[in-house]
């Protein structure tokens, strides 16, 4: 109930007034059943604009550190997170990365929509980066297609490191689902898992036309960190 009350009446309606996005291709989202969403991830408001532009609820994982904040700040962060559909994991690899597919195949098993950043962190200078494999197994596990969709311009709306978005037109394109069946039993292949994920970033580059670059988006991230010597 509060998921619908802040899309169609609270926040939903102001943000299509003032930012008037567009969407290609809305129909390739199922109508029913568990599906995918594997979007490449320009910027914060990527999480934002998906669920308001499609009929069906979507839920994304998101870093638990963004629903443990204090004080006012702390609590509104929250509620705009469970308005869009936000699901807390820990993002901080070993165990926690198995706690996340598994809450991930959760949503899965109850027939909703998985959104997923398959690049794993936003892109620092919009390109489109190499794909980790956790997609692929939860697409696999669950016997789920995989829908692949390009959001257009949200980081020039609000790049990485601004409080404030810029008063941009964006929009999103969602291409035909990816039917992974014939890969059935072979979750525990990483051959194969790496072939199914790369087959979605190509999906990808070609519905978006992104320049492709097949390293992770994290290394890029560290790289950009380090200072020159």
């Amino acid at each position: 109930m509060f998921y619908w009350l802040m899309k169609y009446v609270v926040i939903g309606p102001i943000v299509k007034a003032i930012w008037r996005p567009w969407i290609i291709g809305r129909r390739n989202v199922p109508s029913e059943g568990a599906a995918i969403l594997a979007s490449n991830h320009l910027s914060f408001v990527d999480s934002v604009f998906l669920p308001l532009m499609i009929d069906r609820p979507v839920a994304f994982l998101a870093k638990s550190d963004y629903f443990t904040g204090r004080g006012l700040k702390g609590w509104s962060t929250r509620m705009f997170f469970k308005a869009t559909g936000m699901i807390p994991i820990d993002r901080s690899g070993g165990k926690a990365s198995e706690a996340s597919l598994n809450t991930g195949l959760q949503v899965l098993g109850r027939g909703d929509l998985l959104g997923i950043y398959p690049e794993g962190t936003r892109s620092p200078d919009g390109k489109l980066y190499r794909g980790r494999t956790g997609i692929a197994r939860m697409a696999l596990e669950a016997h789920v297609p995989v829908v692949p969709v390009v959001m257009v311009d949200t980081d020039t709306m609000m790049p990485i490191g601004t409080r404030m978005p810029r008063i941009v037109r964006v929009g999103i394109v969602i291409g035909e689902p990816i039917d992974f069946s014939r890969f059935e039993g072979m979750e525990g292949d990483r051959y194969i898992l790496r072939s199914i994920t790369d087959e979605i970033m190509v999906a990808l580059q070609r519905l978006g036309e992104q320049e492709y670059e097949d390293v992770y988006a994290s290394t890029v991230k560290d790289r950009l960190k380090t200072p020159a010597r």
